[in-house]
């Protein structure tokens, strides 16, 4: 089978770089890339190059790089590859994806692709099968995220969502830091990152991925469909403030330019990331909540806690300072005892053909799944996964009709939670 031929489009997010991390036998080493000119296509440059220079495993990217406000000409009159990743200003993404789809070229597009409720409108002349797209979903291929979809997936040891009570059948609350390492070296942001024009808000940010899980981890039924299947939705947003001096040390700018001086009080910016959705997926009762702190404590990284509510048991997925923020999944049985500790046990063996070592200890009143280091992959890692698991899906005649929908209903449901933001006081949730 021909190899794919890599078309990089404006790479503006750090993100793209991640794509080409590792070499994939599926595509062509020499890739091209159209761009404007300036400091986001340098910093794209920069990191691809320290993967082609590490001394483990290097790549073997041959760039080849047209710069200038006429890429999209060039790209059009030339039409050099079937492949094209996305990774940089929001407000562009929309207008990318359907300049390439018209060229024919398959779309892998990082989130998020709407920053305004309005855009959600687009995403059915989008999302046609003819020429394929999909968005980058990196915490599908985080292994603690894995099984806790398959041991939600088991009657025997899950049960199913509890739907009665107050506390949600699932929650899930993520925290990020906008000052931090990547590839082992401090990320540097583009001053864009925080103009909400091109960048959008905190109700489209991290909250994609989450809103994403969610429908991941529900029993297969078909399609999801915002009008059919979501119910009872409450949104709201609030920023992290951001210090003149955290913001030079994040951007490299001494000041803050005139596209955010709106939301600076008090010398410090106002950035409105943060944002927490309630709502019901197919009756069940989900909560999500994103975060972003400003930076990044020595030897931390991000934190991650995902709590899936059975009638047999709850699947705990936690990542912070107690599991050295390495991901961990822990059960904890709604009825311990020999019947529940022989059906994990039966799980546990029926799931070593996809997952290869693992095992089960006791921990307080639950279990704890051992993951094998084997099993483990980084996030940076996943955006190469990601980009294979696209490139086989187009071998198999593209992302299904399903995979698609499910786009299409996330969009939605973000963009009716950013709408619900923008009328104060409207189905918004309490401040605390």
């Amino acid at each position: 089978m021909a190899k794919h031929r890599l078309i990089i489009v404006n790479p503006g997010h750090f993100h793209a770089a991640l794509t080409l991390r590792a070499r994939n036998p599926r595509i062509e080493e020499d890739v091209r890339i159209f761009s404007d000119d300036g400091p986001d296509l340098d910093n794209f440059l920069r990191l691809v190059h320290a993967f082609n220079e590490r001394p483990s495993d290097p790549t073997h990217w041959t760039m080849y790089v047209h710069r200038g406000a006429d890429y999209p000409e060039r790209l059009a009159a030339t039409r050099p590859g079937d492949v094209a990743i996305l990774a940089g200003k929001n407000n562009q993404k929309l207008p990318l994806i359907r300049f390439l789809k018209r060229l024919g070229i398959a779309v892998l597009a990082d989130k998020p692709w709407i920053i305004e409720p309005s855009q959600a409108d687009a995403l059915a002349d989008l999302l046609d099968p003819v020429t394929p797209c999909m968005d980058i979903m990196t915490e599908r291929h985080e292994i603690a995220n894995r099984l806790q979809r398959a041991f939600a997936c088991n009657a025997r040891v899950f049960g199913s969502f509890i739907e009665e009570g107050s506390r949600p059948a699932i929650s899930m609350r993520s925290v990020h830091h906008l000052y931090k390492n990547v590839n082992g070296r401090p990320l540097r942001r583009p001053a864009w990152y925080f103009d909400t024009a091109v960048q959008g808000e905190g109700m489209t940010d991290v909250t994609t991925h989450l809103v994403d899980l969610v429908q991941w981890m529900l029993p297969d039924a078909g399609p999801f469909d915002m009008a059919r299947d979501v119910r009872d939705l409450a949104a709201r947003q609030w920023p992290t403030v951001v210090p003149r001096d955290i913001y030079a040390r994040i951007t490299g700018l001494e000041d803050f330019p005139e596209q955010v001086r709106a939301h600076v009080q008090a010398d410090a910016l106002h950035y409105p990331c943060n944002a927490a959705i309630h709502y019901r997926l197919r009756g069940i009762s989900v909560q999500i909540e994103a975060l972003w702190n400003l930076t990044e404590p020595e030897g931390s990284g991000d934190l991650h806690h995902a709590e899936l509510r059975g009638s047999r048991c709850t699947l705990i997925v936690d990542q912070g300072p107690a599991t050295s923020f390495r991901t961990e999944l822990t059960l904890l049985p709604a009825a311990p005892g020999a019947e529940f500790a022989r059906d994990l046990e039966e799980a546990v063996a029926g799931m070593q053909a996809e997952f290869p070592g693992i095992g089960i200890e006791p921990v307080g009143d639950g279990y704890r799944v051992r993951i094998p280091p084997g099993l483990r992959t980084t996030h940076e890692q996943h955006f190469s996964a990601v980009l294979d698991e696209f490139l086989l899906a187009l071998e198999n005649g593209g992302p299904s009709a399903a995979a698609l929908a499910d786009i299409a209903c996330k969009y939605s449901l973000l963009a009716a939670a950013l709408a619900l933001c923008r009328k104060a006081g409207v189905a918004a949730l309490p401040t605390s």
